[in-house]
């Protein structure tokens, strides 16, 4: 029998890591649960909508830092959250 030493820290950890992250974002200062995290083959992708820019890059920067090794995708819509500058025309 010929042991071929331990795993690789990324070899067949990636659901523990995407599942790790969803709760990291879940419950830290970020609190976002609109953001879903989608496993394709050994990448990762990020959809949801986040209310702003500053969050959205918040979360892929954690992203990539936890998932490092593993390419992340962004498809996170930032949601429009400035008043209108005109009124509406209901005519």
């Amino acid at each position: 029998m010929t042991d071929t030493g331990p795993p690789s820290p990324t070899a067949g950890s990636l659901d523990y890591r995407v599942a790790h992250l969803a709760e990291h974002l879940a419950s830290g200062t970020l609190g976002e649960l609109g953001v879903r995290l989608e496993m394709r083959g050994d990448a990762v992708l990020l959809t949801g909508t986040v209310p702003s820019t500053q969050c959205r890059d918040e979360i892929l920067r954690t992203a990539r830092e936890e998932l490092a090794g593993h390419p992340v995708h962004c498809d996170l819509l930032v949601a429009g959250t400035t008043s209108p500058d005109h009124g509406e025309d209901l005519t």
